[in-house]
């Protein structure tokens, strides 16, 4: 009898997977903010590998349960980002977003060859879809225009200083609206569509590629 049950080797697989997923989108962010001026996500530690430093136990359950979820945010000091501070802002909200694609499309090529070659290791052809798909959902999640999200910052980076005022001025109650929407399900039936088109997309891509050249 093997140490490890279904179960708890689906946790592990979906634990590890979702650390390739967090923490590239949370480093991306840190990163930007950092190569434009503001060292504060350096100092907090959030150009870390370490998986504690970014962390959000709420958003990490959301993801496990409700398949949508997030991370901690990453802190930003505005008043040390250098130039243009909208498009300062544009750059630090959407590098987490791009750099889940970029994972997200190199899984997908990965994942693709696996079943281009017919694969029998069934935890790594989970893992790594597990990986691909997580990516390209925290992506998409992500661009949802509700705060904590960075949807929100890429939005409020057009956005006149009083409209921002007002955004964070309320932000509480629309990390409450959030939850709700994730919680009841209405974000699924939008965007989970969204996210399958752009795995088969991805993964698509990746079976042609292989197709090609293993033929």
């Amino acid at each position: 009898m093997g140490i490890l049950t279904p179960d708890i080797k689906d946790f592990l697989v979906t634990a590890i997977a979702l650390m390739f997923v967090i923490i590239p989108h949370e480093i991306a962010h840190g990163y930007a903010s950092y190569m434009l001026g503001d060292s504060t996500a350096k100092d907090d530690g959030r150009l870390s590998l370490n998986p504690l430093n970014h962390i959000d136990p709420l958003g990490i359950l959301a993801m496990v349960i409700f398949r949508f979820g997030w991370a901690k945010a990453v802190p930003i000091n505005m008043s040390k980002i250098k130039g243009n501070k909208n498009i300062g802002m544009f750059i630090i909200s959407i590098a987490g977003v791009v750099t889940n694609f970029v994972f997200a499309f190199l899984f997908a090529i990965i994942y693709a060859y696996l079943m281009v070659k017919n694969s029998g290791y069934e935890l790594l052809n989970r893992f790594v879809m597990m990986v691909m798909w997580y990516n390209v959902m925290l992506g998409v999640f992500n661009l949802v225009p509700l705060p904590p999200l960075d949807g929100s910052k890429i939005l409020l980076s057009f956005m006149p200083d009083d409209t921002k005022y007002l955004v964070y001025k309320y932000e509480r109650y629309f990390y409450f609206a959030l939850f709700i929407l994730v919680m009841t399900g209405v974000v699924s039936k939008i965007i989970s569509p969204i996210i399958m088109s752009i795995v088969n997309f991805f993964f698509n891509i990746g079976v042609k590629i292989w197709v090609t050249i293993l033929v």
